[in-house]
């Protein structure tokens, strides 16, 4: 398949060459002149802009283009898609692989000539070699249409599913990562009560004892072993600080909207908020773990 990628951070860069690795030809455009270079060393065609990205796809009679946005959630979506408008008709596909916001998603599906899918993606920066986990909205003969480069950018055909119409795959998306949050809030209030509890013990142990065959075991609780191998039991200088918050503050929106109690993930979001002000070790791990999954920027005591 011909695909254009749009967007070429650490996202879109893992997203280009798992899709070139699996044999499809893609054909890549970022702002960042140097970005785009990086997709071309990889083996992608490179566009010096939406307009020549779009030239360039050929599609084939009947098929369309297939295109892949990977650019930050808000204006950046809305400022691209004006730039595809003229470009687009009903043939063609265009996926938002961004943490937009679900009705934002709805809105653009109406608007865009191009069948429009919402495409949640989790797994993060440290996913590139194992691939994604896609939760995709939209119309099924798109997510059909896409299936082989969804296959080759997910984990494989049990990474990705159509969770339903427009809007619903960033609408999942948005609901895992308030669970998300309220996991790791578990595993730091844990951690805290062991680090200042009964016994001197080395965290990095209990995490890897745990993450062998125990109820809780998961990959969050390995990135909490690899957390305490690289900054120690007392997680060095790690700041008490928990960057991000945007999903889980629309997470909490749509529970109050639809009237269902989420009082856990309520309450990470609040940590969360409350982490701005003083220093607690449950949100310091917190801290380090968004590092462990999407290689977020960690921010130490030195840097309050």
């Amino acid at each position: 398949m011909e695909l254009g990628v749009i967007g070429l951070g650490r996202m879109g860069q893992i997203v280009a060459n798992r899709s070139i690795e699996a044999g499809h030809d893609v054909v890549a455009f970022d702002l960042s002149a140097e970005a785009t270079a990086e997709a071309a060393e990889n083996g992608a065609e490179p566009a010096d802009s939406v307009a020549d990205l779009c030239e360039r796809l050929d599609g084939g009679e009947g098929d369309g283009k297939r295109i892949w946005l990977m650019v930050p959630a808000g204006d950046a979506v809305d400022a691209t898609l004006a730039d595809l408008e003229p470009h687009l008709d009903a043939e063609d596909v265009v996926v938002d692989g961004g943490n937009s916001h679900f009705e934002a998603s709805t809105r653009r599906a109406a608007e865009t000539d191009a069948a429009y899918l919402d495409c949640g993606t989790s797994g993060g920066p440290a996913s590139a070699e194992a691939g994604f986990s896609l939760m995709v909205g939209g119309p099924e003969w798109a997510y059909e249409a896409m299936v082989p480069v969804f296959d080759a950018v997910a984990t494989g055909p049990d990474g990705h599913d159509r969770m339903g119409e427009s809007g619903s795959g960033h609408y999942v998306k948005m609901v895992h990562n308030g669970v998300e949050y309220a996991l790791m809030q578990a595993y730091g209030e844990g951690f805290e009560l062991l680090a200042d509890g009964r016994y001197d013990l080395d965290m990095e142990s209990v995490a890897r004892t745990w993450n062998n065959g125990a109820v809780i075991r998961s990959w969050l609780l390995e990135l909490c072993e690899e957390a305490f191998r690289e900054e120690g039991s007392d997680l060095g200088d790690v700041a008490d600080r928990v960057a991000g918050g945007s999903t889980g503050t629309w997470t909490v929106q749509e529970a109050l909207e639809q009237e269902v109690p989420v009082p856990l993930i309520y309450q990470a979001l609040a940590e969360r908020f409350d982490s701005r002000n003083e220093g607690r070790f449950s949100r310091r791990l917190a801290n380090r773990l968004r590092y462990g999954f999407g290689r977020h920027e960690v921010a130490r005591r030195d840097d309050d």
